[in-house]
């Protein structure tokens, strides 16, 4: 019989021992990846930290292979001193550019390298833009750990080719300030020799300096006390400045200050006008930059730059300021010439053209000369282009741009825009009105000026004869015959109440309502109530007049070197004619006889308007001669033909 079958303990067996291997082999597996090597990282934020680090001033913030003991922060901070004082403690910029691929050495380690892009603003549109490349090294792992990039750090990571004890050096060139000049040429403003006149407390005498000085000056006592405070409580070596004195100006002694012990004068040469005083309202003065300007200049100015204050020198402080010049030198360790790194070139301000007639300005400032204690203002334009030939303000404005930002209400002189809307309504010069002694409107009553002429009233008075005697009474009559659009839209013909766009600088055109009515519409037909005026736009009412169409004023010459396009006014020749035809009769037999006798007279109009209680007057005169048109404007006078007539003859006559 045969022997029974064997037992299966062999396959069984293989199959245990089958999943023995398999469960060892993955246990294998299992052990080699806890213990297998971390990959190498991206090295890519590194290089991002070690950009944010540069930036910041704190390259030792990252991890950094060193090669010496020198503090990269400090070294950091030695190269960069006088670039980030120039620019700004922040302006500088540092960027990843590119980062190569990773290479893989022996144990783990690895390199790369980054190429960082720097940026620093030297000037307005332009900058100092550089690359430096750093190594990167990855030490491997540590303990399972993987490690962290490392920077290699040197000083041509912060400037190409700079050596350890390298610096950079900045020199700044300052550019000339642009001058102000006329169409025709002339300096009105330029660079002229002067000396800083003040105190220094590090010479002998500096202490009982400031009595004698204020008395050389001709300083008053409280000025002089002033002085003499700040001195004290000013540093051991400060210097403190008094005055400023053009070379050769008669109006102080020098040499006298000179020898007075402990005062100095330090030659400097900076932008002046030809009188301190000329065109000053217009033009604007120069001086340091003030805190306020330099923040607002985003790092273009800095501090002890010599910018524009106020008036045009401010308004083109770009145009005229120029861009400095700045030199970036790389300077040797142990002393030497350096090297350069990087150069822009200075360049120099360009001169601004002004309108301004220096014969023209001088008559008026001297016509105002004697008006100490109020605002005063002449302004005179040549209606044929537009030009304004002279813009002063007079002592009493203490310099404030009365001739151009002043505005007042302009009282009879106004009545040039009302008989141009009565003319357009159909009024002539030859039209009877009635001129009574007084009139009134909705309870208010209205009056003529005191010594208003007797002949000139009464139920028929031709309009020609009202104009020329500035009848209120008159003008007030027709309030209801012309509206305040109406007047409004007539004194836009002669380009009083609209937008100075031409004029290239601070200035004002007054402003006559559309919507007035009851007792302000009736006020307006005499320039008071809500109707504003400055003495440029009533100096452009009177150009409109003379050129036979609206005249815009231009003072600033256009980049272009052209003069402005004469604007699209609607004011035509024949209504010019007739409105230069009454104003003829203000000079011939009305309140404008003291201009009687000027040469080339055309014609003029007074203005008195009340204010505050109605005791107080703003004085004006209005006047066209030859190709000139003119304003004079007091800000208190009884009566524009006594008190402001007088002063535009003087400014019309002189010279």
């Amino acid at each position: 019989m045969p022997p029974p079958p064997a037992p299966r303990r062999s396959g069984r067996l293989a199959l245990i021992i089958v999943g023995v291997v398999v469960l060892l082999a993955a246990a294998g597996a299992g052990l080699w990846f806890l213990l297998r090597e971390p990959p190498v990282p991206d090295p890519a934020p590194a290089a991002e930290q070690l950009a944010a680090a540069l930036q910041a001033g704190t390259p030792a913030d990252v991890p950094l292979t060193l090669e010496t003991s020198a503090s990269p922060d400090e070294q950091y901070a030695q190269v960069f001193e006088q670039l980030r004082a120039a620019v700004g403690e922040d302006a500088g910029t540092v960027e990843v550019k590119d980062v190569t691929p990773v290479e893989e050495g022996d144990g783990g380690t690895a390199t790369a390298t980054a190429t960082l892009a720097w940026s620093w603003p030297v000037a307005t549109e332009a900058a100092w833009d550089y690359e430096t490349v750093v190594p990167l090294t990855y030490p491997g792992a540590t303990d399972g750990e993987a490690g962290e990039w490392q920077a290699t750090w040197s000083t041509g990571v912060l400037v190409p080719g700079l050596e350890p004890g390298e610096r950079l050096a900045v020199e700044r060139t300052e550019p000339a300030r642009g001058e102000i000049v006329t169409t025709t040429g002339e300096t009105l403003v330029g660079i002229t020799p002067v000396h800083h006149v003040g105190i220094d407390k590090t010479r002998p005498g500096w202490d009982t300096a400031a009595q004698p000085l204020g008395t050389v000056l001709k300083l008053d006592q409280e000025t002089t006390e002033s002085i003499a405070a700040q001195v004290r409580s000013a540093g051991d070596k400060a210097f403190i400045e008094v005055i400023t004195i053009r070379d050769g100006d008669p109006e102080y002694d020098f040499d006298a200050a000179m020898a007075i012990p402990g005062v100095v004068g330090i030659p400097d040469e900076v932008p002046l006008a030809r009188s301190r005083d000329f065109a000053r309202g217009v033009l604007g003065t120069v001086g340091e930059a003030t805190a306020e300007i330099i923040e607002e200049s985003e790092g273009t100015v800095q501090q002890g730059d010599v910018v524009g204050l106020s008036g045009l020198q401010a308004a083109y402080d770009e145009q005229l300021r120029g861009v400095p010049g700045l030199a970036v030198t790389i300077e040797p360790a142990e002393g030497g010439e350096g090297r350069e790194a990087f150069t822009i070139e200075k360049k120099d301000g360009e001169p601004l053209t002004v309108t301004l007639d220096p014969a023209t300005q001088l008559r008026a400032e001297s016509a105002l000369a004697d008006i100490t204690d109020l605002a005063s203002a002449i302004v005179a334009i040549k209606p044929s282009t537009g030009e304004v030939l002279a813009v002063a303000s007079g002592p009493g404005s203490e310099g404030y741009n009365t001739a151009t930002l002043g505005q007042y209400p302009p009282g009879s002189t106004f009545k040039i825009a009302t008989s141009l809307a009565m003319l357009r309504s159909g009024v002539t010069p030859d039209t009877p009105l009635a001129c009574t002694p007084t009139i009134a409107v909705e309870g208010r009553e209205f009056r003529n000026v005191p010594g208003y002429p007797a002949s000139a009233t009464g139920d028929a008075v031709p309009f020609g004869t009202v104009f020329a005697n500035s009848c209120n009474t008159a003008f007030i009559a027709q309030h209801q015959a012309i509206s305040q659009q109406q007047l409004h839209d007539a004194a836009a013909s002669l380009g009083l109440g609209v937008e100075a766009t031409a004029l290239g600088a601070a200035g004002t055109m007054g402003d006559v309502p559309t919507d007035s009515t009851g007792t302000e519409h009736a006020a307006s037909m005499i320039g008071q109530g809500q109707v504003l005026a400055t003495p440029l736009a009533m100096a452009t009412v009177a150009a409109s007049v003379s050129a036979g169409h609206t005249v815009s004023p231009w003072l600033v010459q256009p980049e272009d070197g052209k003069a402005p396009e004469a604007p699209s006014g609607d004011l035509t020749a024949d209504e010019a004619a007739t409105l230069r035809d009454l104003m003829g009769g203000v000079v011939r037999e009305g309140s404008g006889t003291a201009l009687q006798g000027v040469p080339g007279i055309v014609g003029a109009k007074t203005g008195t308007a009340q204010f505050g209680d109605g005791s107080k007057a703003h004085v004006w005169t209005v006047a066209i001669a030859n190709d000139l048109a003119a304003v004079v404007f007091i800000e208190e006078g009884e009566l524009a033909s006594t008190a402001a007539a007088p002063v535009m003859r003087e400014f019309l006559t002189n010279g």
